[in-house]
């Protein structure tokens, strides 16, 4: 892999990401639960600080961190990573549109088909994978080229230098979810993207014990527009979803090394199993956009995806006498998750919806964590048992 060091977010990065304000030397950036602050006059605030809608100091390290590690200059921090994108999304105006890649966060989906929808915006979902597909969509009224590389939950991957032209030549913005490779493995800003979206939910956080995500940029307008939005529909995170964060950070390119190294285990053993049809992750030289990851990503990451050659019953069956997975939505964590996308995450999706997605009922989506690589083999290898069962079954 590619690895020149001013390309990604590094350890010390991450270790030090914070400024160390607080005034009594905290080593760690304290949970600061204020609402309000006092006032020295009715025309000076004694800090810089008012109210905690507007700011406090833990988000504000937290938003410092996030900017850093992104390669940005400003970042907003939200209560969710859907906030964060519906933030995102608020840049469009009525009348505009959209060119969106056609694998996308289910949620992110639903707001970009039924919420925006509604208020006058028009959305074309295109194969984001191909830069020629990209410039044809994109039009003079192409506000945004929206996409998620790699996607969620089929593992495609977008070239965003090649996207970053094709929008930019329309005078439209780019914008990026980053959320399945993080800053440790990819930073979309430096790759020519407008604004980059966070789920800090996933790895950032890396614990599955908070929710929260975040909006960075290079762009001083685009930053005071969203963080006006952060700030006028309130949609913040509290002080100790902000502390969970900034304590996941420190861990980020470590936990990340071993993502990546279980799940390219992961994936070659799903790869040449008979129980399996097919397998999705960047890192596998089959993958239609290998090439492309091995260029812009640091590493091919730790989300692995595999269709079951038996269908819906198989992938059942597979998901189902897992022992050290857990079946569970979510994804970044410490700890290994598997799910069944088209009666999980993406239940409400019509059958139309989800072919349009490439979505099969076969298809199961690992989150593969950082326990000890041996132990994970081990359990995919007696839940692949299961699943060759389950096809010979039918």
């Amino acid at each position: 892999m590619n690895d020149p060091e001013d390309r990604w977010a590094s350890p010390t990065d991450e270790v030090h990401a914070t400024e160390r304000t607080d005034p009594h030397g905290a080593l760690t950036t304290p949970i600061y639960a204020n609402a309000t602050y006092e006032y020295d006059t009715t025309a000076a605030p004694r800090g810089a600080h008012r109210y905690s809608r507007m700011s406090g100091p833990t988000r504000d390290e937290l938003e410092a961190a996030i900017a850093r590690l992104e390669g940005g200059t400003d970042a907003s921090a939200f209560a969710s990573g859907m906030a964060a994108i519906d933030a995102t999304f608020s840049l469009l105006d009525s009348g505009d549109h959209v060119v969106a890649g056609e694998s996308l966060y289910a949620e992110t989906h639903e707001l970009l088909t039924e919420v925006y929808a509604d208020y006058g915006i028009e959305v074309e979902r295109t194969d984001v994978t191909d830069p020629e597909a990209i410039a044809d969509a994109v039009g003079p009224a192409t506000r945004m080229v929206y996409f998620e590389t790699p996607s969620n939950p089929t593992l495609t991957v977008a070239d965003i230098e090649a996207a970053a032209a094709a929008a930019h030549d329309h005078g439209a913005l780019l914008v990026v979810d980053n959320t399945f490779a993080s800053p440790a493995l990819q930073r979309p800003l430096e790759l020519g993207a407008d604004v980059v979206v966070e789920s800090l939910t996933k790895y950032l956080g890396g614990h599955s014990d908070v929710i929260a995500g975040a909006v960075a940029t290079r762009d001083d307008d685009l930053a005071e527009e969203i963080a006006y939005y952060q700030y006028a529909r309130g949609g913040i995170p509290g002080p100790f979803d902000c502390f969970l964060v900034l304590r996941g950070i420190k861990t980020l390119s470590a936990r990340m090394e071993r993502h990546c190294r279980n799940a390219t285990a992961v994936a070659a053993l799903l790869d040449g199993h008979e129980a399996v049809e097919h397998v999705h992750y960047p890192g596998l030289e089959s993958h239609p956009n290998h090439e492309v990851a091995r260029r812009q990503m640091r590493d091919f990451g730790g989300m692995v995806s595999a269709e079951f050659a038996g269908g819906l019953a198989a992938a059942t069956a597979f998901v189902s006498n897992l022992e050290v997975f857990t079946l569970a939505e979510s994804l970044g964590g410490v700890e290994s998750l598997a799910e069944h996308p088209a009666s999980m995450t993406h239940q409400d999706h019509s059958k139309e919806e989800l072919r349009a997605a490439d979505i099969p009922p076969s298809l199961v989506r690992l989150s593969v964590g950082i326990e000890r690589e041996a132990d994970l083999l081990d359990d995919v290898r007696a839940a692949l048992e299961a699943a060759s069962e389950a096809t010979s079954e039918q």
